[in-house]
C-alpha cells in the first residue's frame, strides 16, 4: 500500500484547530478513502501489513501486541507502564456491532509470555483472532481516529498557560498541512496522547503532546511535517536516555525512526 502522504490532497482534508489558547474546532470527518489509506499505513508501521503479526509479541516487551495498531494486552492478573489497549478496541468494536470471538476472554491475555503465543500462534483459536482482527481492519482505523479526535481538546487545555499559545499554533500548522492529519493520528496510536503529566520515565512522557511542546515554530506546509518529525525525534531519544539501561530501548530506535520518517512527505 502507498504511503497516505503519497495519496491525492483532495482526500486528506486539513482543519483549524484555533490559533489562540482556546480550543476552538476539531477533527474534520474523513471520508473512506483517506480512512483505508491511514489504516492501511498504521498496519504497515506496526506489522508490515501481515495478517500473521495482528496476534503479536515482541521480543523484550511484557505484554502482548494486538490488531493493525498493536495495541497493548497484558496478561491476566498483569498491569504495566503502558497499560491495556486491546479491551478498550472490543469493546469499541462490540459497540459497533462486530461479533467478537466468544472464546476470547475480557479480563487479560491468556498468554503468560512471548514463547506461550508463539506456541499458540497456529491453533484454531489464534487463527480465528487473526481473521477476526484482519477483517475489522477498517474499524479499527476509525477506534484509533476517534481517539485522537477526543484527544484534540486535551491538548490544549492540559498544556501550561505559557505554552499553550506554541502547542495551539504547532498544532494548526500540522493539522492545516494535506497529510498532517496522518501524522498527528499515527503518533497518537504509537506512542499515545502524553497527557498524563507523571508517566513516563523521570516523570517525562513522550506522547503527542510532548511533540507539539517540543516543536519549534513553523508555518503549515512541508516545513510543518519536518519539524513535527524532527521534535518527535527528540522526544523519542529523551525517551530512550531516560529509560532503564537494561530494557534497552536503543534497539527500537532505527524502526521508530523509519516510522517517523513516513510524516514528512507532502501530499501531492
Amino acid at each position: 500500500m502507498q504511503n497516505p502522504a503519497a495519496q491525492n490532497a483532495s482526500h486528506f482534508a486539513s482543519q483549524n484547530i484555533g490559533r489562540s489558547g482556546n480550543y476552538a474546532g476539531g477533527m474534520p470527518e474523513l471520508s473512506p478513502v483517506e480512512l483505508q489509506a491511514i489504516g492501511d499505513q498504521i498496519f504497515k508501521n506496526e506489522g508490515g501489513g501481515s495478517i500473521t503479526n495482528l496476534v503479536h509479541w515482541n521480543e523484550g516487551e511484557d505484554f502482548a501486541s494486538m490488531g493493525i495498531g498493536h495495541f497493548t494486552w497484558y496478561p491476566i492478573g498483569r498491569t504495566g507502564r503502558f497499560g491495556s489497549t486491546f479491551p478498550e478496541l472490543l469493546n469499541y468494536m462490540q459497540e459497533h456491532g462486530a461479533q467478537i470471538p466468544a472464546w476470547l476472554p475480557r479480563n487479560g491475555a491468556p498468554w503468560y509470555s512471548r514463547g506461550q503465543l508463539m506456541q499458540a500462534k497456529n491453533t484454531p483459536q489464534v487463527q480465528e483472532l487473526q481473521n477476526f482482527l484482519y477483517q475489522t481492519r477498517t474499524l479499527q482505523a476509525q477506534f484509533i481516529v476517534d481517539r485522537t479526535r477526543r484527544a484534540m481538546p486535551k491538548l490544549i487545555s492540559t498544556t501550561s498557560n505559557g505554552l499553550r499559545p506554541q502547542v495551539a499554533a504547532n498544532l494548526n500548522a500540522v493539522a492545516n498541512t494535506p497529510g498532517g492529519w496522518y501524522a498527528l493520528i499515527d503518533y497518537t496510536n504509537f506512542k499515545g496522547e502524553g497527557l498524563n503529566r507523571s508517566g513516563g520515565y523521570n516523570g517525562q512522557n513522550w506522547g503527542l503532546l510532548q511533540v507539539l511542546e517540543e516543536m519549534r515554530p513553523t508555518q503549515s506546509g512541508q516545513q510543518a511535517l519536518h519539524e513535527f518529525a524532527n521534535a518527535a525525534l527528540r522526544v523519542l531519544e529523551r525517551r530512550i536516555r531516560n529509560s532503564p539501561p537494561e530494557r534497552n530501548e536503543r534497539r527500537w530506535l532505527a524502526g521508530w525512526t523509519n516510522r517517523v520518517n513516513t510524516y514528512r512527505r507532502l501530499l501531492v
